[in-house]
This record gives structure tokens, sequence and C-alpha cells, in this order.
């Protein structure tokens, strides 16, 4: 296609990729002295929202030059904030941001000066971070120190949510009064519980004012550059954004343009507010515009150009907000600047019918026309869209950049019935961040962390022992070398992953009884049912429904590896479990006869090999008989997922050697898709294979598939892609992505980045540039395997 891109949106992007990221201190200063202010006087969730007033009453208001929506996190494009009421960094960890290589955040004496004299003196201590790790018990850290799991909240809050399209139907006023309504009808006498809720209500009631006074700021600024403002049009503009800022978000919509803003000015609350993980997202953007898209354009008032223009102004406001500053396990697990906020195209309508649109089109070609890293996008497939829409997302695909993902708006429905969503709820429901499914506007899905599929078998091999500690975390199950089968194995695993499951879980429940106590989320719990009918907050159990999941990682891996144990020691005979465990002590060292047999001479996931396969069903089972259907503190229900974003390369550097023949430290699988280079037989068996998890079980499973760029190259490359895609999702697979790219670019790549800086690669749920990637995982993706053909 040809790509349309005006000066203004040029000038725009290039400032958005071109400048540097940066830490902004402004927001730590803010919040700090509001509760100087306001700590100890008021209650927490009162104090939460006199804090979140306080932030977007003070913070500087940026207007970018030639800009239309108009917003930023920081004072300026690429600035991170920091939330010290969760995580207080050290002056340490901001030279850490500041010197590294990659996902750096560059940090000025001035700002290290205020973090050392101002801000640690006052969170050190009482940071939710350092309250989380107080109230844990030894066995946790040792499982977490060991690599056992990760956890979400170490740095960042429970998030993970997606606005709903009441805020393009009502305004903050129109909210305010929703919750005058609910603090007057509190039963003092009866409700044990009515104090606790008129705090919550009156915190609410401070955030619709504090979010229309933020807008109300953006308007002024408009209006006092547009005095002095010497072009003509520049200034129609800036006139036009004081209009637009005086409306929104106090009232509801009534404009494609003042949507758009609508939604940009509740995205930076919620950020602002806490930094979410992961990025609250916009949904189904295409459903909320359209209404507002057809009515104007058939009344004459907004072109296709105009309307593309204002998206493409949009898409800036995203890439100019970096994922907030990370390290230690956190970076580790996510090392990127995503946010991970993922917009959903196309699917179904409230009323299950084709959800695709002109706006679902218009928003392919924003993505395929700016190519940035932020927002992440999908498209949501059902039986009932159209071929055509396929093809165009096909086409954008086959661009190279990794996205949009492909998601089975179908089996999506299916998981979210199954998990006991109404009809209604489901059919408004979707995928965010990577892969995770719920009902949009109206639940919290919380990710609280990864599971080491993997490292849990090497601990069962050795009896509860972590070999590379010598420590014993787990459970006495067995000398691996008496057992007589793989069931009885597996018997021991299953005693081993529920061992670490419950430990994992008992500090989750520690976590979000915290969380629910100190750090409420009052602006957040506005746009979400059912928090104001509840008058309880989103981290407290407020909303409609409430998911926790766990992220398995690893199973392919994990796969291969019981499969080499059951066919060359238990089947065939060829090693016995001695033999096998003396080699992975020394990481096959003078034993590569011994790890050749076990890559190349196994059964293996991936293949469309039910020896193989039947193997990963017996792990997927006892993983989600362990976890799923647990209950939370705050009510919420676990629920298991199969993602790893870039944990698959930190789980894999705890590892010594594996049976499936791979070396200590090296990455393991990542999401549901096969060992890198293990699938030999087509995509077609690697679909085939995947598709034998009963996927509709999960909240989300993540399958990453390679091809070179001739095997999508005219019409019949695309016919190909887009029929692989229909095939896999009536086999109730929950998603699939495509990196378009041939090992040797990313090996040149390598070489000489600097030829390549913008080449964008599919990592796990998101995209980066390739050259913000560790050696580590760039290679990672290289050896996934390269298919050729369909």
């Amino acid at each position: 296609m040809v790509k349309e891109m005006n000066d203004r949106i040029k000038k725009l992007r290039e400032q958005s990729v071109n400048t540097v990221p940066r830490l902004s201190i402004e927001r730590a200063k803010l919040v700090t002295e509001a509760y100087k202010k306001y700590a100890g006087k008021v209650s927490i969730p009162v104090l939460r929202a006199l804090t979140f007033q306080y932030v977007l009453e003070h913070k500087t208001i940026c207007i970018n030059e030639g800009e239309l929506i108009v917003g930023e996190r920081g004072t300026g494009p690429q600035e991170a904030p920091t939330y010290p009421e969760l995580c207080c960094h050290t002056v340490e960890d901001f030279d850490i941001m500041d010197k590294r290589d990659k996902i750096f955040f560059r940090a000025s004496e001035e700002t290290k000066r205020i973090q050392q004299e101002e801000i640690i003196p006052f969170w050190s201590g009482k940071a939710i971070r350092d309250l989380m790790f107080n109230h844990m018990t030894s066995d946790w850290k040792d499982c977490y120190e060991a690599g056992i799991y990760t956890e979400f909240m170490e740095q960042r809050a429970p998030g993970h949510t997606v606005a709903g399209g009441k805020i393009y139907q009502k305004g903050f006023l129109d909210f305010k009064k929703e919750i005058e309504q609910q603090l007057q009808a509190l039963d003092y006498q009866n409700d044990a519980e009515a104090f606790d809720k008129q705090e919550e209500l009156k915190a609410m009631a401070i955030c619709c004012d504090a979010i229309i006074t933020f807008a109300h700021r953006h308007a002024e600024k408009a209006k006092a550059l547009a005095q002095t403002e010497t072009d003509p049009v520049r200034r129609t503009e800036l006139s036009a954004i004081a209009e637009v800022c005086s409306h929104v978000p106090a009232h509801a919509p009534r404009t494609f343009r003042e949507a758009l803003q609508t939604y940009w000015f509740v995205h930076l609350s919620v950020i602002t507010e806490l930094n979410t993980w992961d990025s609250f997202c916009p949904g189904k953007l295409d459903l909320h515009l359209y209404p507002f898209y057809e009515r104007e354009v058939r009344e004459g008032s907004l072109t296709k150009s105009q309307a593309k223009e204002l998206l493409q102004c949009f898409w800036i406001k995203f890439n100019n907000q970096p994922a907030p500053p990370k390290v230690g396990i956190t970076l580790q697990e996510s090392a990127t600047y995503t946010d991970f906020c993922n917009i959903n195209i196309g699917g179904i309508k409230p009323d299950g019918s084709d959800g695709v649109n002109d706006v679902s089109y218009l928003l392919l070609d924003t993505v395929e026309e700016m190519e940035l890293l932020q927002p992440s996008t999908n498209v949501q497939i059902s039986r009932k869209n159209p071929d055509q829409f396929v093809l165009r997302a096909a086409e954008v695909i086959r661009a190279g950049m990794g996205f949009p993902s492909v998601f089975n708006t179908d089996a999506v429905l299916e998981e979210l019935l199954r998990q006991g969503k109404s009809l209604e709820d489901a059919r408004g429901g979707g995928t965010s961040g990577c892969v995770e499914v719920g009902c949009f506007g109206k639940e919290a899905y919380i990710l609280t962390g990864y599971l080491n599929l993997v490292k849990i078998l090497e601990i069962t091999l050795y009896n509860g022992i972590d070999p590379k500690t010598g420590k014993k975390i787990g459970l006495e199950t067995g000398q691996a070398a008496e057992f007589n089968s793989l069931k009885e194995l597996l018997a021991a695993y299953k005693q081993q992953i529920a061992h670490f499951v419950d430990i994992k879980i008992r500090g989750n429940n520690i976590i979000e009884t915290l969380y629910a106590k100190y750090m409420p989320s009052p602006f957040l719990s506005i746009v979400i049912d059912d928090c104001i009918a509840n008058g309880k907050d989103y981290n407290a159990g407020g909303a409609r429904y409430n998911s926790r999941y766990i992220q398995g990682v690893g199973i392919g891996s994990i796969t291969d590896s019981l499969s080499a144990i059951e066919y060359h020691v238990y089947d065939k005979k060829k090693l016995s479990m001695k033999e096998l465990l003396a080699a992975l002590e020394v990481d096959f060292a003078g034993q590569e006869k011994v790890r050749q047999l076990l890559l190349n001479k196994t059964p293996k996931y991936g293949n469309d090999d039910d020896y193989a396969d039947a193997i990963m069903l017996q792990v997927f089972e006892i993983f989600h008989e362990v976890v799923n259907g647990r209950r939370t503190p705050t009510g919420g229900t676990y629920r298991i997922e199969m993602l790893p974003t870039t944990c698959h390369v930190y789980f894999g550097s705890v590892i010594g050697a594996t049976p499936d023949g791979r070396n200590a430290g090296r990455p393991l699988s990542e999401g549901i898709s096969p060992v890198q280079g293990a699938d030999k037989n087509g995509p077609t068996a690697v679909i085939k294979s995947a598709a034998k998890m009963d996927q509709l079980r999960t909240g989300g499973a993540l399958l990453n598939q390679k091809f070179t760029p001739q095997v999508v190259h005219g019409e019949s490359g695309l016919r190909k892609l887009k029929d692989l895609i229909r095939a896999y999702f009536r086999l109730d697979g929950h998603h699939i992505q495509f990196n378009i790219v041939d090992a040797d670019t990313l090996r040149e790549a390598q070489k000489e980045p600097e030829k390549y800086n913008n080449l964008i690669v599919r990592v796990a749920g998101y995209s980066d540039y390739f050259n913000n990637l560790t050696k580590a995982l760039q290679d990672e993706i290289i050896e996934r395997t390269e298919h050729k053909d369909f």
C-alpha cells in the first residue's frame, strides 16, 4: 500500500523514535510531597486519591509541537516516571539504568540527587516492595532466588485491565453523580463495610475531579500557546485542542477526535496513578470509534484522511511512553520498553455478529504505516469475519514487524464462558498484554508471575535439591534412579509442582492483601464495573470478575526432556537414569554422543508426534489441576496461562543441562512453541501438536512461528498464511504470531547492528527492535525453526 504520512506525522514520529529515554523524577517528588501533606490525616483510599489529584494538579503539562492528541506521562516524550510507593529504587539502581547498554534510562545528576536526598529517606521501608519481602517466608525467598517463579508485583502494581465502552458514553461528571448516589445509599446501620465503602467512594469522587482538572490544564496550556502562535493554521489547531480538552473527559465525547482524547486522558491517568502491569488498554478500539466515525463521515465533518491523521497522532502518544524502569529479575522477565498496551481489531459485536468495520481497516493501515513498537496490536479472527479482513491483516504481518498478532475470537469467547462469565460480558471481552483473556471494562485479570516448569523437573530429578546451589528447596519425592516408569516420575513431579505452587500462592495472597490495604487504585476503579456499585476498590476485588493467572514457561522443553527419559531410559533402555544424570551433571562434557542421541533420536513436541505430544498433555494436566480454581483473599480465582515474555531466557539461565540435549544456561522454549529447531515437519505439524493442548481451559497460550519472506510472497503466499491461521483456529488454537524474516538477516544484524536500527522482530507477546534485545534473546530468535514452505 502507499503510505500516507504528512509532515506533521513524520516530525512527531521522528521525535518519538529518536528521543533518548530518560528517568523523570517529577512524579516521585509530587507523590512524596502529597504523602507528607496528607498521610495519617485521611483514610488510605482518600490518601491515594488526594495524591493522584496532587500529581495531576502539579505535573508539567506538555503539548508537543504540531500534535493533535495531547498529554504525556512524564514532562515530555520518552520520559519514564518512578513509583517510589511501590519500589523505591536505590541510586545504584539509577546508575545501572543509566549506564546499561540495553533498555537504558538516562538519569541526570539532579535526578539522582533528588532520589538520594528526598525520595529514599521518606520511602525506605515503606514501599510495597519492602513490605512484601519483609512478609515473605524463607522458603518463598529461596524459591524466588532459585528461579522457580517470578513475582510480577515486585516492582509494578496489579493491572492488566482494559477499558470497556462506557468512557465513550459518559463523562466523569456522570461518573461522579453515580458515585454520589452510591454514597447517599450507604446503609450504616446494617452494612458493616459501609464506612470502608464510604472512603473508597469519596476517593473515587476526588479522582473524577482530578482528571477533569488535568484536562482543563491542557486546555489552558493550549490557549496560552495559541495567543503567542504566529502560524495561523497552528493557532487554529491549538484553539481546537483547548476546546476538546475543555469538554472531555468531563463530558462524554461527541466526535471521533474527542473519543481518542478521552481515552488518552484515561490512559494517562491509570498509568500515572500506579504503574500497572501491564499497561491499560483501549480494548476494541474499532468498535468504540466506529459510531463517531460513521456519523461524522456521513455528515461530512470528518474525512478518512483526517481520521487517519488523528489515529497516527494517537499511535505516537503510545510510543512516547516507555514502560517504567525495571531492574534485576523484573528486567530479566520483561526486558523491553514496550508497555504491552494491546489494541484489539476485528472480532465480534456485542450481539455476536461480525465486528469488522471501516475503522478496523483504518487501524490496520495505521499499524502498517507507522512502524512503531507501541501500541501493540492484534487482530481478533472469528469464523464470522470475512477472509478479506484476514488477508489484509496477513499483508501487514508480511511487512515483517511481528504484528499484529492473531487471536481466535471464538476460542477466547469459549474460554471466558468456561470461566463463568455471562455471554454478553464475554462477547465484550478479548485479549490484552501478551495473550491474556478478560471481559473488557469489567474484570481485574492480574498476572502474578511465571512458573519455571523445567526447573521443577530438575528439582524432581535431584529429589528436592537445587543442583545449582545444593540447597534443599523441594520435597523428597524419591531418587530418580529408583523410578521404574515415566508414571512414577510424573507422580513425583506433580508433588513438587504442587509444593512450589502452594508456596507461590501463599506469597501471592500476602501481596494481594498488601495492595488491597495500602495501595488502592480509586481512579482505575471508576472505569471498571462494578467497583462503584460495590463501593470496593479494583485492588480489593471490586470488579465484576476477578482472575489471577500463573504463567507456565517451558512446555516444549519439559516435554522433550520427559520424552527423552521415556524413550531412552524406560522404553529403549539405551541409557540408565544414573548415566543420564551423570551426563547432565557435567553439561555433556565428554558425552557428546549422549547429547546427540537426546537431541536427534528422540520424539519431539511440535512434529505431530503422539508419543511426545501425549507427554505434553500430561504436564499440562498436572499444571492445570494444581492451579486452576484456587481462590484468593479478595475473591479472585486462579487460572493458568502459557507464555514467557522474555522469562524463558532468564529461567534457562538458572537450569543446568536438561534431558532434551539442551546445554546448561541455554534458553527454554517460549510459549507453547516447540524447542528452537526441534520442529522438523513444517508449520502444519506444529499447529497440530499445539492444538492437542486444551487451550480453551487456559486464559491464553502463545505460539510463535517464523517464515522466510519468500514463503508469504505474492497473493498465493498471503492465502497460505490465511489458511494456516484459519486451520489452527478450527482446531481451537488460542493465538498465533509470526516473524517474517530469515535467519541470515538476523545474523547480519548481530554483526552490523548500525545497519539494522529499524529491524523489528516478534519476541513473545510483543515486538521489539532486534538491536534492543540481549545477545541471548537474539540467538534464541535466530534458532527458532525457519519454515521455508507450508
